[in-house]
């Protein structure tokens, strides 16, 4: 008997694309959507929060096209309109009207822009070390979205994601470099993000404007030590966004979530909560 593999959950398709999401708890809808990293899925972003905001809401946590256990279509377009429609096709074949979402970097920017485009769709929003402004991009964000697979390349990404040494070890190196080369994950990842990479960082972004005109309950959150994203990019978020709290964790890389887990669903539970 094998035991079942924490990343695989449900399976639907949403906007054309077949999608894998992990489901767990009860109460007010909480979508979680995952970051870009290499070998990424909702189940190793997401999987210290999940069990945690689950005693309080139905939290749902998506494998983006690309990424995970969902499909790589041939010949699908990667960019911000597909993993939009891809998470209005979950919401509706959940029949959820309105949701919370929360978005990690990548995730970020795709929650955003649902919350520009579809408004009614979203209640609350977190974004957490996100994308979705046009800005320079970090020398960090360059080296992950160039992964090129090997157990070196990992190790050296994992140091630009975590400010604590102590969640990097070599377990943790080829649990992800493992993850990064099972079949199709490292062709669809490579053909997201090619060089050169800043057009990625302004397709992912919404507009300034539309970003200035968002009625939601916003929280905004960074890792102070952040190498990925800068955390200029929340301050910004928060400035531009009427309705938004910024709450900042010292001592944090890009991995609030996992760096800061405790503290982090705290947070979000009691924002949405309120």
């Amino acid at each position: 008997m094998t035991a079942k593999n924490p990343e695989i959950g449900n399976f639907l398709t949403c906007g054309d694309v077949g999608t894998n999401f992990l489901e767990q708890g009860q109460g007010h809808p909480v979508v979680l959507i995952h970051g870009s990293g290499p070998g990424v899925s909702a189940w190793a972003n997401w999987r210290l929060a999940i069990p945690e905001l689950a005693r309080d809401f139905r939290v749902i946590a998506p494998d983006m096209a690309g990424f995970g256990y969902s499909e790589r279509p041939s010949g699908f377009v990667y960019d911000k309109a597909a993993w939009v429609r891809q998470t209005l096709g979950l919401l509706d074949r959940l029949e959820l009207n309105q949701v919370d979402i929360v978005g990690n970097s990548f995730g970020g920017a795709i929650a955003l822009a649902l919350a520009v485009e579809h408004p009614e769709r979203v209640r609350r929003l977190v974004l957490m070390g996100s994308v979705g402004l046009r800005y320079p991009i970090s020398l960090g964000l360059d080296q992950v979205w160039g992964y090129e697979p090997s157990l070196e390349a990992m190790r050296s990404l994992l140091d630009i994601f975590a400010y604590d040494r102590t969640l990097v070890n070599d377990e943790l190196a080829e649990l992800r470099y493992r993850a990064s080369i099972r079949p199709g994950f490292q062709e669809s990842f490579a053909a997201m993000f090619p060089a050169p990479r800043q057009r990625w960082v302004d397709a992912l972004a919404s507009d300034d404007d539309a970003i200035r005109a968002l009625p939601h309950e916003t929280l905004v959150i960074h890792g102070r030590e952040d190498r990925v994203i800068p955390p200029a990019t929340s301050f910004r978020l928060a400035e531009m966004i009427p309705s938004a709290q910024l709450h900042v964790f010292g001592h944090c890389g890009h991995w609030t979530q996992i760096e800061q887990s405790a503290r982090f669903v705290k947070l979000v539970a009691n924002f949405l909560q309120e």
